[in-house]
């Protein structure tokens, strides 16, 4: 704690300097001269401490003050507490903006803070990429002239920000931003501004997930009400009328069945799986069935089916759901391969995975379909899907299926040349059998 210089400090100081002169300069006969010349050695000295004053707080080559004397001590002690102090605070300051900066960094939105005027104060690194922005360059400018959209600048100019407001990206295609203002501080504002696309993506496909359901079971039903309303409470139609619209009502009740199981099955295989307790499967007695289901439904396509399998290569999982994800996609490619086509299904290792593959020589699928396969009821074809009597949930449960068993269905087409589908599993899920050499394999052709 620095001593404080008061008046009777001072006081006693000047009457100590000043009175030994007076009483001096009384006995020699000249007392002015000597309080003159002891005055003019006292603002001497005081104008020499205010040059080191001021050369200290100048050049500031040290933090610490020079050594002061008599009441300049007090001066220099007090000013060096003062600047502690204040480096202290704008340390502090420093940490608080620094914190803040983080914090709005790590805020998985864009965020700028604009004066009244719209223009710009400050934005963090995501707004910088999401809106385009340029810092500093783009300091002070008002973001009205930045977003050049006659919406948003109406959004702004009319104050009225309790609705947020959805725009389409300039700067990426299809990307839907959602903006947010709020007031900030005294007379600034904040603006918020998220990407949405994948929300508007999901609320997309549950309407027509709802649109679509809504479709597949009208039809059948509607199929199935005709039909009985055409039959009266006492006599039966002709038998030949009655075993078509039997057999027309069975085939529609069991696609309405089959539909409402699958959807069963999608609901049930969402999300995480434990595999603590999966157990080998005999993927080559899987394979076999298949290919025994897989040449009935091929007696009318008459397609060229081969298999190539491991016969030693098993892996551990979920039997029900992996017999799923198999037979979707073998059946999957005899649906929509031409009459006459060739499929080749494979099970072997591949860079030291477990890699199945069903290639096809059919018609092949565009890139824009592609993504969307693995939608639910998303369909390259409808009308052609629905000749087949496909519910378009085939490869959405694939997806889900592999996903659990840690997998990925992956997807390669060419308009004209046919498809692939494959997936594979790393190298802890595989099982090899005993008593059989790894090298052995067995392919199976059929041709109808």
């Amino acid at each position: 704690m620095y001593r404080v210089v008061n008046k009777q400090a001072l006081a006693k100081r000047l009457l100590i300097y000043f009175l030994p002169l007076l009483l001096i300069g009384v006995l020699v006969g000249a007392p002015f001269l000597l309080l003159f010349l002891g005055s003019f050695s006292l603002l001497v000295w005081h104008y020499h401490q205010l040059y080191r004053l001021s050369d200290w707080l100048l050049n500031q080559r040290s933090f610490n003050p020079p050594e002061g004397e008599g009441a300049w001590e007090q001066v220099f002690e007090g000013i060096y507490h003062l600047q502690h102090r204040n480096r202290k605070k704008r340390n502090e300051l420093a940490d608080l903006i620094r914190r803040f900066r983080d914090g709005a960094e790590a805020v998985p939105d864009a965020v700028i803070v604009l004066q009244r005027d719209l223009s710009i104060v400050w934005c963090n690194q995501l707004a910088l990429k999401v809106l385009g922005l340029q810092w500093p360059a783009d300091h002070g400018q008002r973001l009205d002239n930045l977003i050049r959209d006659p919406k948003f600048a109406k959004y702004m100019h009319l104050e009225k920000f309790d609705e947020a407001l959805e725009l389409e990206s300039g700067h990426a295609v299809g990307q839907v931003l959602e903006y947010r203002v709020m007031p900030y501080a005294t007379s600034q504002l904040m603006v918020v501004v998220r990407n949405v696309t994948r929300l508007k993506q999901l609320e997309q496909m549950r309407k027509d997930f709802v649109a679509n359901v809504s479709h597949e079971l009208r039809t059948p039903l509607t199929v199935v009400t005709g039909y009985l309303e055409m039959f009266d409470g006492d006599t039966l139609p002709p038998p030949a009328m009655w075993n078509k619209a039997q057999t027309t009502m069975l085939e529609q009740c069991k696609r309405m069945d089959s539909l409402v199981n699958q959807l069963l099955s999608l609901s049930r295989i969402e999300g995480a799986r434990r595999q603590d307790g999966d157990k080998a499967i005999n993927v080559v007695q899987l394979l076999t069935y298949i290919s025994t289901e897989a040449q009935s439904l091929n007696q009318d396509k008459g397609h060229e089916l081969i298999f190539d399998i491991d016969n030693s290569l098993d892996i551990k999982g979920s039997e029900e759901e992996l017999r799923s994800a198999f037979s979707n996609l073998v059946f999957n490619a005899i649906h929509y391969t031409k009459p006459g086509g060739k499929i080749i299904v494979t099970w072997q290792t591949k860079d030291e995975q477990a890699h199945f593959s069903v290639v096809d020589n059919g018609d092949g699928i565009a890139p824009e379909h592609i993504n969307r396969l693995t939608e639910r009821f998303y369909r390259v074809d409808k009308a052609r899907s629905r000749t087949t009597g496909g519910s378009g949930l085939g490869l959405a449960i694939t997806k889900h299926v592999l996903s659990r068993h840690d997998s990925q269905l992956k997807i390669k087409s060419k308009l004209g040349e046919g498809s692939c589908f494959s997936f594979a599993f790393d190298k802890d899920k595989i099982v090899r059998t005993p008593a059989l050499d790894s090298t052995q394999s067995h392919k199976s052709v059929t041709s109808e």
